[in-house]
């Protein structure tokens, strides 16, 4: 079905109001992007991409130009998927989409932030895509009350994605250390002691690969995590870290490879 998939950049009202009605359902209308926003981004150096299916919006993706006071480059604001169309590798689609657009438009540089404890994203973003990410930005968004989140900060990765650069490849180092040792409990892997003092090249950070189900079922283990994997990646980033890939240890249980490059 994802051969079939044809990504557009979009540039009429009407195409962006379909995105903005796609948002409202994949989200709520309230976190949707007006019109006039998207359009405005579509017309000074942004764009709006959209996937269909026989003609049907299934999923699209927003970008934005931005500055850092020494340099262009594009932050990807927001991707969405339909629900019906998410286990068919739309989502990846339109990132190597996006990345063909924003090559064409000049940039050589795409950024965009994710929660580090959430797997799926970061399997596409650093093992699949190739981004890069030596930046912790604590409590992006503040107090989230939507139940689920409420109580647990909104920590983000900042992920460098270099257009124009071979991505990092790492062989399996065997004697690499973890800097966060884990044990199980009732079911979910947890974080217990972390080590700081480490300094070889090559470290992994342990992750749980259900995060969602550890927020519902143990909400204290979920701000544990959250708390734990913080203060390894603050500490080990400002030591000169970066990190470079997501592998997968076992069921569940996910590490992240960082790097002094």
């Amino acid at each position: 079905m994802k051969d079939e998939v044809n990504i557009r950049d979009l540039q009429s009202v009407i195409e962006l109001e379909k995105v903005r009605e796609l948002e409202a359902l994949i989200w709520s209308l309230e976190d949707s992007i007006p019109v006039n926003q998207t359009v405005a981004a579509v017309k000074n150096g942004g764009f709006v991409l959209g996937a269909f299916l026989d003609e049907k919006l299934i999923g699209f993706q927003y970008s934005f130009p931005g500055f850092d006071g020494a340099k262009g480059y594009l932050c990807s604001h927001s991707l969405g998927i339909h629900p019906d169309y998410r286990t068919f590798g739309v989502g990846e689609k339109l990132k190597w989409a996006q990345k063909e657009t924003a090559l064409l438009k000049g940039y050589d540089l795409i950024t965009w932030t994710y929660d580090p404890l959430e797997t799926v994203n970061a399997n596409l973003n650093l093992h699949k895509l190739g981004g890069v990410c030596s930046t912790y930005k604590k409590d992006v968004y503040g107090e989230m009350n939507d139940g689920l989140n409420t109580g647990l900060a909104t920590d983000r990765f900042l992920i460098e994605w270099r257009l124009k650069s071979e991505s990092v490849k790492t062989e399996f180092v065997r004697d690499a250390q973890h800097v966060i040792r884990t044990d199980q409990f009732n079911g979910n892997l947890a974080p217990m002691e972390s080590n700081l003092s480490l300094s070889q090249d090559v470290l992994y950070v342990s992750v749980p690969g259900n995060f969602q189900t550890i927020k519902i079922e143990d909400f204290a283990l979920a701000k544990k995590w959250r708390e734990t994997t913080r203060k390894a990646f603050m500490h080990y980033f400002n030591k000169g870290y970066t990190a470079t890939d997501l592998r997968k240890e076992k069921e569940n249980h996910y590490y992240y490879v960082l790097q002094k490059l």
